[in-house]
């Protein structure tokens, strides 16, 4: 069987609840869109979400890299090749991330499709549904506790809260979320970079009543080894976002002392479904922690993440509501979310239907 035909085109998706973080606003994203048939007519597609803020990658660069690299390497290949061809892929567009997530996951997609079942059930299953946290974005605490009572009422049990901008503020904005939602309710925070040492040890003692989970990537990437500064508990409650990209990053990040005791990936900094369960692996075996998140991202690479992290033992949390304040996509189906609760379908490959 081979690809006779690869497709690559750009959708700008507007977002129905734009939303600050600590360094930008954010009304829209554009996603680029893969689709691989086959000579038997099987068709498998791919979204990537570049964030050039994290990775350096502009939409413009990922678009050239899959049309003038990705194309050639994988059109009129035989699907037998495609592990060897994924490999010369991260070697070509190393620098495109997204670009190379996008072609990674039409690809696994598509093998799925090949032998009729779940992507999730030849990875491995290990896991069969978890929550999902949904994300609220730097608001004021009106505007905030509002929000969390639309997520809560639709059945939502865990709220991510962005922070970064002012750390005074973030400690009321927690404290006062905390005694606003039912004490089932969950709370995540990420500072995205936000913070400095002393901010951070002052947000933590702030909050130390709130029971939140975790910190995500409190300190900008170029003071990571500041975060030996921290003591080791303070280090385990935190968890690495833009530090951690490509698996190399993975091995960096595991030597002692350990600045952070959990890691997020996403699809969209690693490469895709394959280094991202490279990572998954390293972080098994040394006994870290994993979050699955996203960027603001098409169902069909949401989808990918969420088998990815149903076939990883490592997995301890989802942050996989990219694909929701959509106002459009270019396939739906997938997934399945129930009160917040996420579980996949029976559907071959990743389970999605093009639109």
């Amino acid at each position: 069987m081979k690809i006779k035909k690869v497709t690559v085109f750009r959708e700008n998706l507007e977002l129905t609840r734009p939303y600050t973080i600590a360094y930008e606003t954010f009304t829209h994203v554009e996603n680029l869109f893969v689709q691989l048939e086959t000579d038997t007519g099987l068709v498998g597609i791919g979204a990537g979400s570049p964030a050039e803020d994290v990775t350096g990658e502009s939409i413009d660069a990922c678009e050239r890299a899959l049309n003038e690299q990705a194309c050639a390497l994988f059109e009129g290949m035989d699907l037998s090749d495609a592990f060897s061809r994924l490999k010369t892929m991260e070697t070509k567009m190393s620098a495109t991330p997204a670009a190379m997530a996008a072609m990674d996951i039409a690809l696994h997609d598509l093998i799925g499709k090949v032998l009729d079942r779940p992507l999730v059930e030849i990875l491995g299953r290990v896991h069969t549904a978890m929550p999902t946290s949904i994300t609220i974005g730097i608001k004021s605490l009106d505007e905030m506790l509002a929000e969390a009572d639309e997520y809560t009422g639709r059945g939502f049990k865990i709220l991510k809260v962005k922070t970064g901008l002012d750390v005074d503020q973030d400690i009321e904005r927690v404290c006062c979320l905390k005694a606003h939602v039912s004490a089932d309710v969950r709370i995540r925070v990420d500072a995205n970079q936000g913070y400095d040492v002393d901010q951070y040890k002052k947000f933590l003692a702030g909050t130390r009543n709130t029971n939140m989970e975790f910190v995500e990537q409190p300190l900008h990437v170029d003071q990571t080894a500041a975060m030996a500064d921290l003591s080791e508990s303070e280090r385990n409650f935190s968890m690495a976002d833009e530090s951690l990209q490509k698996p190399a990053d993975a091995y960096t990040l595991i030597h002692p002392p350990r600045p952070f005791g959990l890691f997020n990936i996403k699809l969209m900094k690693c490469g895709g479904i394959a280094p991202g369960l490279e990572i998954a692996g390293i972080a098994r075996h040394c006994g870290i922690g994993l979050m699955w998140g996203c960027m603001d991202e098409s169902i069909a690479s949401i989808a990918a993440a969420l088998h990815a992290a149903f076939a990883s033992p490592a997995t301890r949390y989802l942050d996989l509501d990219g694909s929701l304040d959509l106002a459009k996509d270019m396939v739906d189906q997938g997934f399945i979310i129930e009160n917040g609760l996420m579980r996949l379908t029976d559907r071959p490959g990743l389970g999605v239907r093009i639109l």
